[in-house]
């Protein structure tokens, strides 16, 4: 276990000598204003890719305010390379399905980009449909491990390889005949519970997943798949008798997104006697993804879940967040799936809270983007905080009253830690900065002229 005193340092352990362009961020004294949140990125991929399977007699499915982040781009640009028929108009999407078995082998590699989403679900759906096809992906999503995708498809009976058995590229071939299994989920994670779901709808008998710690269920949703809960388990099935429904919806904002601002605001100076608050219309409230949201409630923030309605089969709500005081909190390690992409930026709260917060159960953090465990160990030390690093996870010593030093933080490229890095960067007592803010595109192409936006610089008395 290493531990940190909250001392903070600004010139050790990043970039190198390579120079890197670097987002200055200023102290802000509150939050204030209205955000349009970027479209669901899990929503979004899992509609193209469900839209690209729906029988043609389905018609065009239509989906509207879908995202143009870097990775649900990337599904698109397979899904076209696949021989299905896209076309864009402004942030919305026409997909002219093509049938479970209707895919065309592409001429070139599908490039997933940066995403790994795309290229485990794509390669659920290849394999079992038998399309040849290789998937590639950048440096950093070659470096991700796809064994434990590797292993249950080939006892399907599908046919595939990758670098070294399990890193991209990845190849799909032709097979005899695949059939269902029974697989009880031995991590939680919704990518690979969905790639199986996926190719589970090859087989003639079923493919049930079986789900200990729930985790998001977009996949389900979308298709309508049968689910039960037994023994304690969620069982899951998919087969090849399973239609696939239509598409055509709304795709909510992206929860995930909203974490950030869920907490830049819950840790802000302002308190709920103010007169200004932030609000997010048209937020996903999917129960298998808002576990931030229940957590910095239980920690004190003050955010109000209005207008709560259905876009398509996700439910949705606007919020509106007044601030709060913070006190520390440790998250059963159950509900950490439900929230493992917003864990850095809760990590950022767990810093202004009162009292010993601690995360544990949280290794999957370490196979993301980057290694988002050691990045934000970097962060936190940065910043100053006092805390101590688990192989799993995190103890954090907060203080509501903690002022951050001003410090060049650096995102490793990876969009979480810079976005986390802001929302800190926000209660410096300096300025600071983010390095490869482009990073952000990923998920959030205008999280950066958001944050300018809604940044309060002064006060009233200009100070």
């Amino acid at each position: 276990m290493k531990s940190y005193s909250g001392t903070g340092h600004t010139d050790e352990g990043h970039s190198g000598t390579k120079q890197q362009e670097t987002e200055t961020i200023q102290p802000a004294v509150m939050l204030a204003g209205e955000i349009q949140l970027p479209p669901d990125k899990s929503i979004s991929h899992r509609a193209a890719l469900f839209s690209a399977i729906t029988d043609p007699a389905e018609g065009e499915q239509i989906l509207e305010n879908y995202s143009q982040a870097a990775d649900p781009q990337s599904t698109l640009s397979c899904l076209r390379q696949l021989g299905v028929s896209i076309r864009t108009e402004g942030n919305t999407v026409y997909i002219r399905g093509v049938g479970k078995t209707g895919f065309r082998p592409p001429a070139e590699p599908l490039d997933c980009g940066n995403s790994g989403t795309t290229m485990r679900l794509l390669t659920g759906l290849l394999a079992a449909s038998g399309t040849p096809a290789t998937l590639i992906g950048d440096e950093s999503l070659s470096a991700r491990p796809m064994r434990r995708i590797l292993a249950p498809l080939r006892s399907m009976g599908c046919h595939l390889t990758a670098r070294d058995d399990q890193f991209a590229p990845i190849q799909t071939a032709p097979h005899d005949g695949i059939h269902g299994i029974t697989y009880p989920l031995p991590v939680a994670s919704a990518q690979l519970k969905s790639c199986l779901l996926l190719a589970g709808l090859y087989a003639d008998e079923p493919t049930t997943i079986l789900e200990e710690h729930p985790t998001r269920d977009h996949t389900e949703r979308s298709l309508q798949l049968p689910t039960e809960q037994q023994d304690g388990l969620t069982r899951i099935q998919s087969s090849l008798a399973t239609p696939v429904p239509a598409q055509s919806a709304r795709i909510p904002g992206d929860f995930s997104a909203a974490a950030f601002w869920l907490v830049a605001a819950s840790v802000s100076p302002q308190k709920v006697e103010d007169p200004t608050s932030l609000i997010l219309p048209n937020t996903g409230i999917n129960p298998s993804r808002t576990a931030l949201l229940n957590l910095l409630q239980d920690m004190g923030a003050i955010i109000h879940i209005q207008n709560q309605r259905l876009s398509g089969r996700e439910p949705v709500a606007d919020l509106h967040v007044l601030g709060g005081t913070l006190s520390a909190i440790s998250p059963d390690p159950s509900v950490i799936p439900n929230c493992i992409d917003e864990l850095p930026v809760l990590m950022v709260a767990m810093a202004f809270a009162h009292g010993r917060s601690v995360i544990r159960g949280a290794e999957e953090l370490r196979h993301k983007e980057t290694d988002r465990l050691a990045a934000m160990e970097e962060v936190l030390a940065r910043a100053g905080c006092t805390f101590s690093m688990f192989d799993d996870g995190i103890e954090i010593h907060g203080d509501p009253n903690f002022r951050p030093c001003p410090a060049i933080y650096n995102s490793y490229g990876d969009h979480r830690i810079a976005m986390a890095a802001a929302v800190m960067a926000l209660r410096s007592t300096g300025e600071s900065g983010v390095q490869d803010p482009g990073c952000t595109a990923i998920s959030y192409p205008d999280f950066w002229k958001d944050l300018r936006r809604v940044s309060v610089l002064h006060d009233a008395s200009g100070k």
